[in-house]
């Protein structure tokens, strides 16, 4: 999203570049470079791009789960140096802990941040009311749907009141009805908190419904070749005209970066 004049970003990456040297070869693998990227509070963005880009990469040096070969991360203009509550990560693997309950799981960061356990435990309560899990607190991850365990993550993740909200693909796995269910879930959730989300995905249908603004990623070594803009009012109508169209475009930019590759 477009940063007005005037107006600090909340999230700022600055030609930012990231390479491997493969173990067995000793060659340097180039995944990233010079991306950058400002984004406002209060915004969400999605990621796209071709299979195995770097996108996950991307979201995992914002995290400060990597580190970048070059350039920087800043949150609020300060540079990011590794893992932090001010930024939560949602996996695609739910990664719940299958000993703790849904209410333990979601005390779990402020437990650990020394958060008091009566505060910890009436803000998990609260952020579980607002998932539609109030009555679900005492069960066990095995005993929830696919999609009740994604809400678990992310309620779990949105304890710790982060400043910006990761997420890598997090509905991937969930059958299409669920999926679908999850994203409008997200978009309300969205709404109602104004939450900050950073969201990468392999489905253009997913990005269009979700995101303000969409973000092509070019072939590796990835970087930012595309802005796409949706200003469809939500909640959106996956039937729209305005959406087949952006999608469309979207998928054409990616048939194209396709091609390129193969040229």
């Amino acid at each position: 999203m477009e940063i007005k004049a005037g107006r600090e970003p909340l999230l700022e990456l600055r030609s930012l570049s990231k390479s491997f040297v493969e173990a067995r070869t000793g060659k340097v693998l180039e995944v990233l470079s010079d991306v950058d990227l400002r984004i406002a509070p209060g915004t969400f963005t999605c990621l796209v791009g071709p299979s195995g880009c770097g996108k996950t990469t991307l979201l995992r040096i914002i995290a400060g789960l990597e580190t970048a070969t070059a350039g920087e991360v800043l949150l609020e203009g300060s540079p990011v140096t590794g893992p932090g509550p001010d930024r939560g990560l949602v996996f695609q693997e739910y990664a719940l802990f299958p000993w703790r309950t849904v209410l333990k799981n979601v005390t779990f960061g402020p437990d650990v941040s020394g958060e008091t356990r009566a505060g910890a435990i009436a803000d998990a309560r609260e952020l579980l009311e607002t998932m539609g899990l109030s009555t679900h607190e005492d069960l066990y991850p095995r005993e929830l749907s696919g999609g009740m365990k994604q809400r678990v993550a992310i309620a779990r993740t949105l304890a710790v009141k982060p400043k910006v909200l990761l997420m890598d693909e997090p509905f991937a796995s969930l059958d299409a009805q669920a999926r679908n269910a999850m994203q409008e879930f997200l978009v309300e959730l969205w709404l109602r908190t104004g939450a900050t989300i950073v969201f990468v995905t392999h489905s253009v249908d997913e990005a269009v419904f979700l995101g303000q603004e969409v973000l092509g990623l070019s072939r590796r070594p990835a970087r930012i070749v595309q802005r796409f803009t949706c200003d469809l009012a939500y909640p959106r109508n996956r039937t729209d005209p305005g959406f087949t169209a952006l999608r469309a475009r979207i998928l054409e930019y990616l048939k194209q970066e396709l091609v390129d590759d193969h040229a």
